[in-house]
């Protein structure tokens, strides 16, 4: 059950913001035609105003004493790629056969394609509700969820989706991609797996993206057919559309991403009066580019004005890329254990691109390991991409909050608005917020001060230490 939606704030006192010493009040008005809030002024704190009512609390001396803190305030957290039905699966015991033996990739799809079997509407539901509680208590308020389709789950994984999207409508957007993780180009059941994506796409007006995994497909060929059909049909639909790409270490297999810009490009994508957006996901195989190869992918983007994002997996990516085996492995000693995900900071400040960085898979055979809190893969990132300064902790919060929204189409307004990046909180936008405090979690008196946010990536407070707000209404988790 998805918490209440919490009670409107007409101003948020005393706080402290992203690049300034200073101290600040924040006021939200509702417009009459929307249940939306939106920030109206952001002045200098005015202490002789300020009152207990400027923030809801739970009446307490505890909690009083708690919010008479001054918080760090930052945009809200974003899953700009995350996998709605494949959730938790670990976590239930029906599906306790399936959990990992060997670790591949390969055993992961088998193993997925089993546990779908025993998928139902409630499960999916209950799932789903987990990844969203936690989700929602890191800071999210708003997510691009991955629900598969095919002649296994058919439209069952959809259901859920769209019912989780109405119950949560209060905590959370949910962007929902009508996903084909199965081949629709080749193998006996590609034409019901299409079949039934059509069907979808047809029934659900909640859909908003359209998702394939080319890699899939028997042939490259089949691939290409895949890529061409998904930009099509998205352009038809005035979808956004997003590829899992290139999810490979392997130098002698083609990299699909040319074959994507250039469809777009041939398709016309940049002509069309949209304002929808290309995710690129995975995309391991491009870890393998030279920096010249990387300047003819930035080009191509940029001269022909193509809405594209990278999307880094690291905790999928570390977990499963890796390099074919050759006879001169020895990846059993440990020495030759490469992995590969894209070096996200790099393709923002070397290249121009847009990157960002999600969870994708959580619980499951892809990723049996790490949290739903964004946060943690910012936390991941300083380390993996060896980016430990304080502007490097502000690009890296970025990449999971304003990047991340806007990469998947959201804006100040709910429209793209790619102009939007940074860690900015300006009048006129819609208060989707997080506040950090310094909570003594430990009961010893003693609390770890958020001034920064270099700290708040370099060490992640508890959920406990964030209250959230979502839309202009405060959801308190102490």
């Amino acid at each position: 059950m998805p918490p209440t939606s919490g009670e409107r704030i007409t101003s948020i006192r005393g706080i402290k913001l992203p690049g300034s010493s200073a101290i600040w009040d924040i006021k939200v008005d509702f417009p009459s035609d929307s249940p939306q809030g939106r920030i109206t002024s952001i002045t200098p704190h005015d202490s002789i105003t300020s009152s207990s009512a400027d923030l809801p609390r739970s009446g307490s001396d505890k909690d009083t004493q708690t919010r008479t803190q001054t918080p760090l305030v930052l945009p809200s957290l974003v899953h700009p790629h995350i996998h709605l039905d494949k959730a938790f699966i670990h976590s239930e015991p029906q599906y306790e056969h399936l959990l990992p033996v060997s670790g591949s990739f390969h055993e992961a799809l088998s193993f997925t394609a089993a546990a779908k079997e025993l998928f139902t509407l409630p499960d999916l539901i209950k799932r789903g509700e987990w990844l969203l509680a936690e989700s929602v208590c890191a800071g999210v308020t708003a997510m691009r969820a991955f629900v598969e389709v095919d002649h296994v789950v058919k439209l069952t994984c959809v259901e859920a989706a769209v019912t989780l999207k109405k119950k949560w409508s209060e905590n959370c957007e949910i962007q929902i991609v009508c996903f084909a993780q199965d081949p629709i180009f080749s193998t006996e059941h590609a034409g019901q797996n299409l079949s039934y994506i059509e069907e979808a796409l047809e029934k659900y007006s909640e859909i908003e993206v359209i998702g394939t995994t080319p890699y899939v497909e028997t042939s490259v060929e089949k691939s290409k057919q895949n890529i061409e059909w998904a930009i099509t049909r998205a352009m038809q639909l005035d979808k956004h559309v997003d590829f899992h790409l290139d999810y490979n270490l392997d130098e002698g297999k083609e990299a699909l991403v040319w074959h994507v810009l250039h469809t777009l490009i041939r398709c016309g994508w940049n002509r069309q009066s949209t304002s929808r957006q290309i995710m690129l996901g995975h995309c391991t195989r491009l870890t393998l580019f030279t920096k010249e190869e990387w300047t003819q992918i930035a080009h191509l983007i940029k001269s022909n004005d193509l809405p594209v994002t990278f999307v880094g997996l690291p905790t999928s990516d570390l977990y499963m890329a890796s390099p074919p085996p050759t006879s001169t492995s020895t990846s059993t000693t440990g020495q030759t254990r490469v992995r590969g995900t894209l070096p996200v900071p790099d393709l923002i400040r070397d290249h121009g691109l847009d990157a960002v960085i999600g969870v994708n898979n959580l619980g499951n055979a892809f990723t049996p390991w790490g949290t739903a809190d964004p946060l943690f893969l910012a936390c991941l990132g300083v380390g993996i991409y060896q980016s430990g300064t304080r502007a490097d902790a502000e690009l890296l919060y970025e990449c999971v909050s304003t990047r991340a929204r806007a990469a998947i189409g959201l804006g100040k307004d709910g429209s793209d608005c790619r102009s939007s990046v940074g860690l900015r909180v300006v009048e006129d936008q819609c208060p989707n917020l997080v506040l950090f405090y310094d909570r003594d979690m430990s009961k010893c008196g003693v609390s770890r001060p958020q001034r920064s946010v270099a700290d708040i990536v370099w060490n992640p407070p508890s959920f406990s230490s964030r209250d959230v707000v979502f839309e202009g209404r405060m959801k308190k988790n102490f």
